[in-house]
């Protein structure tokens, strides 16, 4: 795993070492997701939710977001975003948040946060990416013009629209999906 354009492109990436149920995103699936959301983040706030490695939020500051936050909640993923955030020198533009996303995007919504990006990579088997399209929508986290990207099972739908939240585009990479979600 390495970071793919910017600041910091070809600097490689802490990964996981065991069967945590960390799963990184594919270097040519996040090449992707760049190529879909644009190639360069100038300015952005960022929220990469289930970050794991951190690697979708760091690409993103790697390409001119000005601050990314990275929620998780296990212990590895929290230590690899940490550890990752600091190889690459991000410290003053990453927040790591060792919490689970709930509670973390409850606590982004009562602080009147917004995000011009907002990633979403949670556990397959989760089956999360209803709960998630109604929470960023509900709790105003996705900043007018924003983009949530979620990633997930090419078996699970990911409905057409959600609140105010409409699907603009997905695309599907072996067994993993990416729907691209923007205010309706």
């Amino acid at each position: 795993m390495r970071i793919i354009a910017g600041s910091a492109r070809g600097r490689p990436l802490k990964g996981p070492k065991g069967a945590d149920p960390i799963r990184p995103t594919a270097d040519r699936v996040r090449e992707t997701i760049f190529n879909l959301l644009g190639q360069w983040m100038d300015g952005l706030a960022v929220l990469d939710l289930y970050a794991g490695t951190g690697a979708l939020g760091l690409e993103a500051v790697s390409r001119g977001a000005r601050q990314a936050v990275l929620v998780d909640q296990h212990r590895e993923a929290v230590a690899l975003c940490r550890a990752n955030t600091e190889a690459l020198g991000f410290g003053d533009r990453v927040e790591v948040v060792a919490t689970p996303v709930d509670r973390a995007l409850a606590r982004l919504g009562r602080e009147g946060r917004a995000f011009d990006l907002v990633f979403a990579d949670p556990p397959y088997a989760a089956r999360a990416v209803p709960a998630i399209l109604e929470q960023v929508d509900r709790l105003g986290l996705l900043a007018p013009g924003g983009r949530l990207c979620v990633e997930h099972d090419k078996r699970e739908e990911a409905a057409d629209s959600s609140g105010g939240l409409a699907r603009d585009d997905q695309r599907t990479f072996g067994d993993t999906r990416v729907s691209l979600y923007a205010r309706a």
